[in-house]
């Protein structure tokens, strides 16, 4: 029978109808939240949970993230400026009791596919691990049963969960519950965890769970992959992209891209053979208004692995070539680094150059890179998601679609705010001239001013002479660099291991010592001397107090390079005995003061020497910084693993 209906009922007849329910018996009344909740038993009355009890399995997750908002990919055991997303992804599965926290990385298994540095998206990104699962062995639920009572796995989010009463459906679902906990011996086969909505539940807005997948035993997110898909987006502003994609299908096959990648010399990697399977530069649709002279372009690079840092570093060299900085053929001489397998020029080409030491050169920004896929075989992988049910329930604001659909809108929304600045500036402050692209029959790339090589992402490298790539200065070679890390500090961080190796062995045996001493002396009544463990004592002793000792601060390099100056800096260089000159009384104090008037009063014409001198001056610490780089011990950045993505 269906439920009333109380719209057309008079005040009168709703009052007779409370008085009526009133008298009913306590056992058809319905427990109020408040009574649910403190049939609940206090939460320091509750036994821990216990991840051994509950049956596991292995699985993929597919996700993705907003770079610019993290460190970086990897879990890092140094403290970053900002969080990493592994150690906000791990959080959240450890919150939710998916997995356990106390065993860390390695007790769940888990396996990423491909790494990505600080500022670099994923839309496709994946990991594989152990977790909790609803299911057992043979795919069907696996519940304890006492007689005829069957209890659910709990929902593992943290805390007890506690219905929310506060719908119509919420309380059937609550009282069909109870009725089945009370009079159904048997259930029928209980559906997995519903793990997407779960971690997406917890987890920042900057990172969203997309699919999941069970898996095989033996499978690895990294492994098992077969290849991965980048994208790099920039605009087309002051670029012949027909000439990037001409330079892009040199980088298709397989070559040695030692000259296209950072060198990390603590992995002590001699082969940099990667196979690139799709180079292409594509026009991305519905990215800009009509009628823009700007259009957003995309690089597509498909590849089986990728070095350290790779994509980043062909960009560069791509952006060089669409500005007419260097022609397409520059990507076969830097790819022309091994002797042993030289590369084949091109009908009508002159003969590659060998370059087996890498040029001095800095790789594009960070942003506008994304890792878009990475592709399995689908007999070993299958991407599910909760389906629609647990929308229906939360609310259309938990569906994943319409989340990611409002953060696109937002961003759009930005965009042209943004372009409209830009139109306002544009009514006062003229766009300066266009450079670039040069035409391919220009013989210097000498211009008056400065010239603005760009990066991407809206960055760009200020210089006052372009200097060609193949003629700038080079770094050492693989193998200098690999020695010298290994006679280095490789040496050095190999040592310390077997000293605590050492120590840990040492520490281990002193407590044994110690143990038989104590049984000794209990077997025959003495009592046990002091000496014996006057040994471990002091070693302790003095290990505190190294520890509590503080450091001493770290000696300034002085080969280090020095920092490029300002253009304020070389403005004051230049003024101030001027100023101090006019103004004989004035302390330092008051000389910085009017030098700061000084600078505020001069227009960009009267700047532009200072301006000019900055830019070289930065241009010169860089190649200075690189090189001395170059020379230091330690490579940075890079992973554990021989292929180390963006």
């Amino acid at each position: 029978m269906s439920p009333p209906s109380y719209e057309n009922w008079t005040r009168e007849q709703l009052i007779a109808r409370i008085n009526e329910i009133e008298r009913l018996p306590a056992s058809h009344t319905v427990k109020s939240s408040s009574d649910l909740i403190s049939s609940h038993p206090d939460k320091k009355g509750q036994k821990p949970f216990v991840f051994s009890s509950h049956p596991r399995r292995k699985i993929a997750l597919k996700f993705c993230y907003s770079g610019w908002e993290y460190n970086g990919l990897a879990f890092q055991n140094i403290p970053t400026p900002l969080p990493t997303v592994e150690s906000v992804l791990f959080d959240a599965l450890a919150f939710t009791r998916l997995i356990d926290p106390s065993k860390g990385f390695d007790g769940c298994g888990w396996e990423k596919c491909g790494r990505t540095d600080r500022g670099v998206s994923a839309a496709g990104q994946v990991i594989s691990l152990w977790v909790r699962s609803a299911l057992g062995q043979n795919g069907v639920g696996e519940e304890r049963r006492n007689g005829s009572e069957v209890k659910l796995e709990e929902d593992g989010s943290g805390s007890e969960a506690v219905p929310d009463l506060s719908s119509h459906d919420a309380l059937v679902d609550c009282l069909e519950g109870e009725d089945i906990l009370s009079s159904t011996p048997l259930l029928p086969e209980i559906t997995e965890l519903q793990y997407v909505s779960k971690l997406n539940n917890v987890l920042p807005p900057t990172i969203r769970i997309l699919a999941w997948s069970p898996v095989a035993d033996d499978f690895s997110a990294r492994f098992d992959c077969q290849h991965r898909h980048y994208k790099y987006f920039f605009t087309s502003h002051g670029l012949d992209v027909s000439r990037m994609q001409e330079a892009a299908q040199r980088l298709v096959g397989e070559h040695d891209f030692r000259n296209l990648c950072k060198l990390d010399a603590s992995k002590q990697i001699t082969q940099f053979r990667r196979n690139i399977l799709r180079a292409d530069v594509n026009p991305v649709e519905d990215s800009q208004p009509e009628g823009s002279p700007d259009k957003m372009f995309v690089l597509d690079l498909i590849g089986s692995a990728f070095l350290y840092h790779q994509v980043r570093h062909i960009m560069a060299i791509l952006f060089l070539v669409g500005t007419g900085l260097e022609q397409p053929s520059v990507v076969s001489a830097l790819l022309n680094a091994d002797p042993d397998h030289r590369e084949i020029p091109r009908e009508g080409e002159q003969p590659i150059e060998l370059v087996d030491r890498k040029p001095l050169y800095e790789m594009a920004d960070s942003l506008p890179l994304v890792l878009w896929d990475c592709a399995y075989d689908d007999s070993r992988i299958q991407w599910r998601t909760d389906g629609e049910a647990t929308s229906r329930r939360q609310g259309p604001e938990a569906n994943l679609y319409n989340q990611l659909h409002s953060i696109a809108s937002r961003s759009h929304i930005h965009t042209v705010l943004d372009r409209h600045f830009l139109a306002a500036a544009a009514r006062y402050h003229p766009a300066p001239a266009m450079h670039f692209p040069l035409s391919p029959n220009t013989t210097s790339v000498t211009k008056p001013g400065m010239l603005s090589v760009p990066l991407g992402g809206g960055s760009y490298r200020r210089t006052g002479k372009y200097v060609p790539l193949l003629q700038r200065k080079r770094l050492d070679s693989v193998e200098v660099v690999n020695e010298r890390y290994r006679v280095g500090k490789g040496d050095r961080r190999a040592a310390r291991k077997a000293s605590a190796a050492v120590d840990e062995r040492d520490g281990d045996e002193d407590t044994r010592v110690s143990a038989e001493a104590v049984s000794l002396a209990v077997l025959i009544g003495a009592q046990m001397p002091k000496e014996t463990t006057k040994s471990t004592k002091s070693k302790k002793k003095a290990a505190d107090k190294a520890e509590k000792a503080p450091r001493a601060k770290a000696k300034k390099d002085p080969n280090a390079p020095k920092r490029a100056l300002s253009a304020y800096m070389f403005f004051s260089s230049d003024w101030r005995e001027r100023i101090k000159a006019e103004n004989p009384d004035a302390g330092f104090g008051e000389v910085g003061k009017l030098l700061g008037a000084k600078w505020k009063e001069m227009d960009d014409e009267e700047k532009k020497p200072y301006v000019e001198q900055a830019a070289k001056d930065k241009e010169r610490a860089e190649e200075e910084k690189a090189a001395y780089e170059n020379k230091k011990d330690a490579g940075s950045g890079g992973s554990g693993a021989e292929d180390d993505d963006e």
